[in-house]
């Protein structure tokens, strides 16, 4: 099931209780998407272009692996995910803001690394 994704927490600091399923917001290492909710933690997907590898079997019979970077939106439409899902702790929450104006002035050393 697709949900819209929000961001109503204004500029500032988010907070566990701040997160739902599809909320969107900015760490040191870009823009992510909330897509699981834990009593002390969140999980969420980069929105950042990503590496991707994708192998498939050559006209010889080998095993062929392409890596490549990608933007394609539909990289991000789960569950299940094509990317990988990463854990916000109650630590790494502290790095997570409502815009990325936000994290630049914050000089925070929070967020995934």
């Amino acid at each position: 099931m697709k949900r819209a994704a929000t961001s109503a927490f204004g500029n500032r600091q988010v907070r566990h209780p701040d997160f739902q399923i599809g909320t969107e917001f900015f760490t040191e290492t870009g823009k992510w998407r909330c897509t699981d909710l834990g009593t002390r933690v969140i999980v969420a997907i980069s929105l950042e272009p990503r590496e991707m590898t994708r192998s498939h079997e050559g006209a010889d019979g080998r095993r062929i692996e392409e890596h490549f970077i990608s933007g394609d939106p539909r990289d991000l439409e789960g569950p299940p995910y094509m990317v990988a899902e990463h854990v916000f702790d109650e630590y790494s929450i502290e790095g997570c803001y409502a815009s990325e104006d936000e994290v630049s002035r914050s000089g925070s050393n929070g967020g995934m690394a």
